[in-house]
């Protein structure tokens, strides 16, 4: 899968446009046949337009089209500075106080397959500062979005995969690893030296199991689930030619096990999947994804399945 058709979110408030930056890079790493479009978005509002009494709604629409116009013109040096061969740009520069909601019409209305998005990310514990605008992102959003936290890849380039291993017979889920590692795959591909590790994160044994039963033992318990989910991902692994010291299960829940592998191997990208939540279910911290958001400290890619899961 290679993105020939990329929204960058740039940031107004950094002079360092860095998710335009990556994005630049890797159209020209995909080394793609035709043009890779790459149009630069941004949502821009002031409340003092609309406050307004002395203005008519003409006059109003007439100011947001001049100051629309100067955004565009002050965005035209970042075309100049990042103009590749292999990669046609383009300008797009929206009136909406929503910029989640600007973003996701955009993508509706223009059929990108990639949004990039840049976020702060803590200093003091390296982890992103995932914004509001951002988890709206990460549930509306029907394409993949690479979330990034600085302009630069290290040196390793290497990829980590969240998968589902717990059971080899779901369909959903399956399907689901198969969309993850094969774009996985062809990223790191494109990326010449990149390299896949996949992990997945087992569930511990339930403490009211063993409180409950006492001839319940949590280690024959604990050793089954690990052996199933090893063969599991013994089968994706080998249906992919990954190797063994490239796969990770560990005890523990995603929202943990997940940052901590990307850090012991130094993963410049995480790679996982998030479900959509909308009305009250949005509401909650339900979504394993966000969990495991807001411990990173590398770049996110995250997708969607391109089928909803069943229930």
């Amino acid at each position: 899968m290679k993105f020939n058709n990329i929204l960058v979110v740039l940031n107004p408030e950094n002079d360092k446009q860095y998710a335009l930056a990556r994005a630049v890079r890797l159209a020209q790493e995909q080394k793609s046949q035709s043009p890779v479009k790459i149009t630069l978005f941004l949502a821009i509002y002031d409340l003092s337009y609309e406050m307004s009494a002395l203005l008519s709604s003409e006059e109003r629409s007439e100011m947001h089209k001049n100051v629309i116009e100067q955004r565009k013109l002050a965005i035209q040096p970042y075309i100049e500075k990042y103009a590749s061969d292999g990669i046609e740009f383009a300008t797009t520069v929206v009136w909406n106080s929503n910029e989640a909601e600007a973003i996701a019409t955009e993508v509706e209305n223009q059929g990108y397959d990639l949004v990039v998005k840049y976020t702060k990310a803590e200093e003091s514990l390296t982890s992103l500062i995932v914004t509001p605008v951002d988890w709206q992102l990460l549930r509306k959003c029907p394409v993949p979005i690479l979330v990034v936290k600085d302009g630069d890849w290290k040196h390793q380039r290497r990829v980590l995969v969240a998968v589902n291993v717990s059971d080899d017979e779901n369909e959903a889920h399956s399907s689901f690893n198969d969309e993850l590692v094969s774009l996985s795959m062809d990223l790191a591909a494109s990326l010449d030296r990149g390299n896949i590790h996949l992990v997945t994160a087992y569930p511990p044994t339930p403490i009211n199991m063993a409180i409950d039963l006492p001839e319940f033992s949590s280690s024959e318990y604990n050793n089954g689930l690990r052996g199933q989910y090893l063969i599991n991902m013994k089968a994706l692994r080998q249906k992919y030619g990954i190797n063994d010291d490239h796969t990770h299960v560990v005890e523990g829940f995603p929202e943990d096990v997940i940052p901590q592998v990307a850090k012991k191997i130094e993963a410049e990208l995480v790679i996982l999947g998030t479900i959509g939540r909308t009305g009250l279910s949005a509401a909650f911290l339900g979504n394993t994804a966000e969990h495991v958001i807001s411990k990173l400290n590398c770049n996110l890619l995250a997708i969607k399945p391109s089928k909803k899961e069943e229930n």
